[in-house]
């Protein structure tokens, strides 16, 4: 698999089969995501990876917060803005209408929509979850980098024949993980990656993309355009 394709296949899958991930090929991924770019070479991500009794005790006890209506623990970061602002927050909104869409939820069902949601806590099945921590002394930039390492680990695993979902989910209840995992006490869990293998029966919504034009400005000489010219979309 090349990387256009890697990129292409690439996506937050939220039914996963069973079926176990083999050690060997997360440990080929794990150590080729070590070539992440990383700002002065840092490397300022840490890892937990969950299988097995482990992580059954973790989706029981996450899962009984999330079922008992717990809101969770306080915030260590913030996951989005509290008032979005054109386009993200039509980005954001027309997602949601997709993803639950295809999941046959109505707006309107707020019970089956928060069902959806606390699926994340089952790692929607999945075998294996990644848990991505960094020391709470770093600033922007390296949590920067932990975004570009969970996408190169994201990649690879489209190599291996894997799929993953990302889930800063995993932050809300930031204290019963660190209860199964036991952290130092200087780490901020991130976010979580379940991974493993597609159900390829479940329904989904291939969720869509701004225009190249929207987000991209070229300046200069460029193949299509001209000198100063947007990309065409």
């Amino acid at each position: 698999m090349d990387v256009y394709e890697a990129v292409a296949s690439r996506r937050a899958v939220r039914s996963f089969t069973d079926e176990s991930v083999p050690r060997a090929a997360l440990e080929r991924v794990l150590a080729a995501a070590t070539r992440s770019p990383s700002g002065g070479n840092l490397q300022p991500w840490h890892v937990y990876v969950l299988t097995g009794a482990p992580l059954a005790e973790l989706k029981e006890r996450t899962c009984e917060r999330a079922e008992a209506g717990d809101p969770g623990d306080e915030r260590q970061y913030r996951m989005y803005p509290p008032e979005p602002k054109s386009p993200y927050r039509e980005r954001r909104s027309a997602a949601a209408t997709r993803r639950f869409g295809a999941l046959g939820i109505r707006r309107e069902d707020m019970e089956a929509r928060r069902a959806a949601v606390a699926a994340n806590w089952r790692c929607f099945g999945a075998p294996c979850l990644l848990l991505c921590y960094i020391d709470r002394d770093m600033g922007a930039a390296q949590w920067a980098d932990l975004g570009m390492y969970l996408q190169t680990v994201m990649l690879l695993l489209r190599a291996e024949g894997l799929h993953s979902c990302a889930q800063m989910a995993w932050s809300v209840y930031h204290r019963t993980v660190a209860d199964v995992v036991a952290p130092p006490e200087e780490l901020v869990l991130f976010a979580g990656l379940s991974i493993g293998f597609e159900d390829r029966s479940a329904p989904f919504a291939r969720i869509g993309r701004a225009p190249l034009a929207e987000t991209v400005t070229f300046l200069g000489d460029s193949a299509s355009g001209g000198p100063g010219q947007p990309a065409s979309s």
